[in-house]
């Protein structure tokens, strides 16, 4: 047998994700190369590691066992790259954060610099929904959580890096005068909301109940994107963190609907529980932002 740890990278994400597919997304490479390199790795093999049953895989238990010694290898030869990196005195170790879906937009800046400055630290960033990501900081499963709005219901440290603005936003081809009442213009036009659970949601429902506005139409979608996409193409508008659509207002395919009370203003945080004992990449990560956040403000959201 002649298999090359990439292989086993390759095999082991797959049977974790259950999906070809997913495995691709999620080690940056094309579904083709995962699928070549999977069944080249099967195929030294006189026994099944895997079934493909309609369009589902499924891991025989052979597949299982083989998964277990790939994981038991790698990180056996992630230990080894650790040491080696320890005795040059070098930053090692993973750094987990989960981030809310309007967030990827914000914290990779915030990364940038650090990863660079440390090639032995591996980023596991989480991006989804509010709900989410605060079930896995309250699991102790990330070393950070940014979020926008701070929950309630947990005790929490945190680092406020940049103000988050929502607007109320529309395409090119909606047009108000400005004497428009705010209650008129959410009669106008069909309101698109976020998924239950999203903090941006959490913000227009708070705008809306404060407001007393009656929205007769509306719809609900669960990613930043797709509702960007929908105001793009004329189905409604909606209250938008403003940091997720730069290009889109600078280019004037969107536009910012003047609205009173708006823009709702929250703030960016990093967000640890209290008391929480960082790892030494972890607690890098906090100086370096301490050190670094004003400028990295400065040169990419100013």
């Amino acid at each position: 047998m002649n298999y090359t740890l990439n292989q086993l990278r390759i095999f082991l994400k797959v049977v974790q994700t259950k999906s070809v597919t997913k495995a691709s997304e999620e080690l940056h490479l094309t579904q083709p190369a995962v699928s070549i390199q999977l069944k080249n790795f099967q195929d030294q093999f006189e026994i099944p590691l895997t079934e493909v049953v309609g369009r589902k895989i499924y891991v025989t238990e052979f597949g299982k066992e083989v998964a277990h010694a790939a994981e038991a290898i790698l990180n056996q030869v992630s230990a080894i790259n650790h040491k080696s990196l320890a005795y040059k005195g070098q930053l090692y170790g993973k750094l987990k954060i989960s981030v809310v879906s309007t967030g990827k937009y914000v914290l990779p800046y915030f990364l940038s610099g650090f990863m660079k400055t440390h090639d032995g630290i591996e980023l596991e960033m989480d991006v989804t929904n509010k709900n989410k990501v605060l079930e896995s900081l309250e699991l102790n499963e990330v070393d950070f959580a940014l979020v926008s709005i701070l929950p309630e219901h947990l005790k929490i440290e945190q680092i406020d890096l940049m103000p988050n603005r929502l607007f109320l936003v529309g395409n090119n081809e909606v047009s108000f005068n400005k004497k428009t009442s705010t209650e008129e213009i959410f009669k106008q036009l069909p309101l698109i909301f976020r998924e239950k659970g999203s903090g941006t949601r959490q913000a227009m429902e708070r705008f809306i109940n404060q407001n007393a506005i009656i929205v007769p139409k509306k719809m609900e979608l669960t990613s930043n994107e797709a509702v960007k996409q929908a105001i793009l193409a004329g189905l409604g508008c909606s209250i938008m963190p403003i940091i997720g659509i730069r290009k889109e207002i600078l280019s004037n395919e969107l536009q910012i609907i003047p609205t009173k009370g708006l823009p709702i203003e929250t703030t960016w945080s990093l967000i640890w529980l209290k008391g929480k004992n960082h790892s030494p990449v972890a607690a890098a990560f906090l100086d370096y932002l301490a050190k670094e956040k004003e400028q990295i403000i400065q040169k990419n959201f100013e």
